[in-house]
């Protein structure tokens, strides 16, 4: 569809206020889901982040890889093994992770936000010690008795210090965080994204949170993308998750919202990553995209 010069002025004009609003704010960006494997989806969330820095906005952006972390992992001929949806990470399993999630998608992301026209410097939590972690059990229940699981290098934030990501902002470069923690004694530790993206925007006291997913957001009849819930106060969490409205893999990234707005975070918002430019759609125009969840 070609816009006439009307409607472009219209949308720059309706962009105007949310620039203003959020010049020198930080946004936390969720970077996962399908918007990391098709090719356009990740160009258009590259040049979303390049533009909202371009504008005065100060993007961080966090990552997964669970996919390409699976896929390397079985060309090298391990299985993995999930607990409680988190993957259980022996020493060797740790090396191939770091390996994947360092190495190789991190650089990419990278690389992309140059091609794109910005500027971008990739960093993990033993970076400046940005992550401290400590060893995650899986707390499970088998013939009616509580049980912990080891899941081996799988850990929990234990704290962020996040004075390299204000170095990197500062020099004007955008941070691309892989959620790679490390433990006491050096030790690396794979931790779950939206956790980590969580933490940070906290530690950041970011403006936002925007937790790209796979879904439109939360839906009240998962049946209907109709039924979408554009806002949705904490208090409704409870009821909605007893109803299985909020169920699944929704639950966390719902969590993570409501940690994040407890810990001072301003919004948080959870948006389909599968429609191109849908961060620009949910920050900078009057309806956007997904669920925001808000304290209340």
């Amino acid at each position: 569809m070609t816009l006439s010069p009307l409607e472009k002025t219209g949308i720059l004009i309706e962009a105007l206020p949310y620039i203003r609003q959020f010049y020198g704010k930080t946004v936390v960006i969720k970077y996962g889901g399908h918007a990391m494997v098709n090719c356009e989806l990740k160009k258009a969330v590259m040049q979303d982040a390049v533009l909202m820095h371009l504008v005065g906005m100060r993007p961080v952006i966090v990552h997964g890889g669970g996919p390409e972390i699976t896929s390397m992992l079985g060309r090298l001929g391990k299985q993995s093994q999930f607990i409680q949806g988190q993957r259980v990470t022996d020493a060797e399993t740790m090396e191939i992770v770091e390996m994947v999630l360092v190495g190789k998608i991190n650089k990419e992301i990278v690389a992309n936000i140059h091609r794109y026209g910005g500027k971008a410097i990739g960093l993990c939590g033993k970076d400046g010690h940005l992550i401290e972690a400590r060893k995650q059990v899986a707390h499970i229940q088998k013939d009616g008795e509580e049980m912990d699981l080891d899941l081996g290098y799988v850990g929990q934030v234990e704290r962020v210090n996040p004075g390299i990501i204000e170095t990197v902002i500062a020099e004007g470069y955008i941070p691309v965080v892989a959620p790679i923690g490390v433990g006491p004694d050096g030790e690396s530790y794979n931790i779950n994204a939206d956790l980590v993206a969580g933490e940070l925007a906290v530690a950041l006291q970011a403006d936002k949170l925007v937790l790209l997913t796979d879904v439109e957001g939360i839906l009240a009849d998962r049946d209907d993308p109709a039924s979408l819930i554009s806002s949705l106060e904490v208090g409704r969490v409870p009821e909605l998750i007893q109803q299985g409205v909020i169920a699944g893999g929704m639950i966390p990234k719902v969590n993570c919202c409501i940690r994040a707005l407890e810990g001072g975070v301003k919004k948080t918002h959870i948006i389909d990553g599968r429609i191109p430019h849908s961060i620009l759609l949910e920050v900078f125009t009057d309806t956007g995209v997904g669920t925001m969840v808000v304290p209340g």
